[in-house]
């Protein structure tokens, strides 16, 4: 699956560790311990809230590309 939506990534001091979050999709988070792990692992948490979503019927939103400005 090719990531379409936004990530939002930082580092975390308290959590020593990478956080991604993926606004348009509501608590969907992964973390890594490295940059392309905590990307890698959001694909895949992307992955299983998608079909979480359709198992459950909920509406899956459509990705909007950039939400934020710097």
């Amino acid at each position: 699956m090719l990531i379409k939506y936004e990530l939002v990534i930082y580092w975390s001091e308290e959590d020593q560790s990478f956080i991604v979050e993926v606004p348009e999709l509501p608590g969907c988070i992964a973390d890594g311990e490295t940059y392309e792990q905590a990307v890698s692992n959001a694909q895949s948490v992307i992955e299983q809230w998608i079909e979480t979503a359709r198992e459950l019927g909920r509406p899956i939103p459509e990705p909007r590309g950039r939400l934020m400005y710097a």
